[in-house]
């Protein structure tokens, strides 16, 4: 493809004023964590420091179960990972198995354990259930035709 003489000038241009154009973008910075908060955890990460955690609230949420293709799984419990065999560091022993997947048997420390599906809350005090889906629907909204 060959470009016209009248066409070089304008591109030419173009490529000039891009670096000024980006000048004025502002920065992102960091998506995450502050800097201090990135040092402390490459810190923890290098020592293989595990904070201690417990179970607070009256309520233990399962919001997630993942099973990874090496066999180990990764749950989450009050919106807290953890691994399997990290029940020391979080306070909550999961009991997972491949045959009821999308559930966890939980026993928060030396309570009755419960059998949570993904998505399920349960008020530790009362043993009460909630599915965070209210009535059990979900309703959206219809679209009217013209």
């Amino acid at each position: 493809m060959r470009l016209s003489s009248r066409m070089m000038p304008g591109l030419l241009g173009l490529a000039m004023l891009a670096p000024a154009c980006a000048a004025d973008a502002p920065e992102l910075g960091r998506l995450f964590f502050t800097p201090e908060r990135r040092t402390t955890l490459e810190r923890q990460r290098t020592l293989n420091v595990q904070e201690a955690q417990s179970l607070q609230g009256t309520s233990m949420s399962l919001d997630g179960v993942v099973y990874r293709s090496s066999g180990k799984a990764t749950v989450w419990v009050n919106r807290q990972a953890q691994t399997e065999g990290e029940s020391a560091r979080t306070g909550v022993t999961a009991t997972i198995s491949p045959r009821t997947p999308g559930s966890a048997l939980l026993a928060p420390g030396e309570e009755a354990p419960a059998q949570l599906k993904v998505g399920e809350t349960i008020n530790r005090a009362t043993g009460e259930r909630n599915t965070r889906l209210g009535s059990g629907t979900v309703i959206t909204p219809q679209r009217s035709r013209p």
